[in-house]
């Protein structure tokens, strides 16, 4: 996809990152929903250690739903220690070592642990091929379209592993909305201690970007250095990725520029709180001719700075809008459209129910549409 920055006004000390520096580079407001710059970011790539992010979410997920405790104590079966031992990133675990979830997860997240991330895809779903499998199943629920995994934890699998810079923003943005209290708990940490061995964190923005909080980096031979990353600022949060960086060290430079030129040259507006009503639509078929339309999330903008920019809205719906229908069901979106930017879709939700009109309501209904 051809690169589809904003046209925000910039300096030399803070633009974006140069294609030669981020040839896949990727920046998303998720406060207002709107993408502030996307350059190929519809291209596949290998992630490699990024992969561990679907392992996290996954672990997140199963949390919720009562299938893993953090408190839990997993066996490191001989198999998954003799595959995984000191093989790449590790946290040291022992043979037959007794370990819990929170820290199996801990060591995916701070030090990128790719024994931590078997033991617990082995442990957690009874082998590591049926946890695969519930990570590409729940990368499908999510919304990630063009994206497949082969490990739980990005190490080589000729090419069975590859992802886009939208879905593995789509896979951040559904870790942060689902999980904000597992996300700071487990994300963004700065050093791991287990088996009596500290290691630091290697994400280029935690301590460097005022309000980054992680994610993941990732590098292979073949795709080059990758990393996806957000920050928080006065209640606006960033989700960024880069990829296929020729140099860590380039990569680094260019996860910074790019979330400091997305919080410098792109000012918030509200339109909305969160759970406002936006407006009415009408529906067909009920026992009643309308839907408040509200907006979950807020409606948020974010405006290049120092521009005379206006924005466009549409209702937009698969329509009409047919009885029944559930309060809180997703059934329209807020359509944004700003010159130099790509389209913003803020879901909305129902109001209140509406049921199926009764006979009598079925035969009012009609009569008023005979009406002029």
């Amino acid at each position: 996809m051809a690169a589809q920055p904003a046209v925000a006004r910039t300096t030399p000390d803070v633009a974006p990152p140069s294609p030669e520096d981020a040839p896949i580079a990727y920046l998303l407001d998720l406060t207002s929903g709107q993408v502030l710059l996307a350059r190929e970011a519809d291209r596949r790539f290998m992630p490699a250690s990024i992969t561990k992010v679907m392992t996290t979410f996954l672990a997140f997920e199963w949390m919720e739903e009562g299938k893993l405790l953090p408190q839990q104590t997993f066996t490191v079966r001989p198999e998954t220690w003799s595959d995984w031992n000191n093989r790449g990133s590790t946290m040291f675990l022992s043979n037959r070592a007794r370990v819990t979830v929170d820290d199996l997860v801990h060591g995916v997240t701070t030090v990128s642990a790719n024994d931590g991330a078997a033991v617990l895809a082995d442990s957690a779903a009874g082998s590591i091929e049926e946890w695969v499998e519930a990570m590409n199943a729940k990368a499908r629920e999510i919304g990630m379209k063009d994206s497949h995994f082969g490990t739980p934890n990005g190490w080589m699998d000729e090419g069975a592993t590859f992802v886009t810079a939208v879905d593995l923003a789509t896979l951040a943005s559904a870790m942060l909305r689902r999980h904000p209290s597992k996300y700071n708990h487990f994300v963004g940490k700065t050093e791991f201690t287990y088996n009596g061995i500290t290691q630091p964190n290697h994400d280029p923005i935690s301590g460097s970007v005022r309000g980054a909080d992680g994610i993941k980096t990732g590098f292979t031979n073949q795709a080059g250095y990758g990393f996806l990353g957000s920050a928080e600022r006065n209640g606006r949060r960033l989700v960024m990725v880069v990829a296929a960086s020729p140099r860590g060290r380039t990569r680094d430079r260019a996860s910074r520029d790019l979330l400091e030129w997305g919080f410098s040259q792109f000012e918030q507006r509200r339109l909305f709180v969160p759970g406002s009503k936006v407006t009415d639509a009408e529906v067909q078929g009920g026992n009643s001719t309308q839907v408040g339309l509200i907006a979950p999330r807020g409606v948020y903008l974010s405006m290049p700075r120092d521009q005379q920019t206006d924005a466009t809205f549409r209702i937009e719906y698969s329509g009409p809008l047919r009885a029944p229908i559930m309060k809180g069901e997703e059934i329209a979106h807020l359509v944004v459209t700003i010159e130099g930017m790509p389209e913003a879709r803020v879901p909305l939700e129902a109001e209140t129910d509406v049921d199926e009109a009764g006979v009598f309501g079925r035969i009012v209904n009609g009569i008023r549409g005979w009406l002029p």
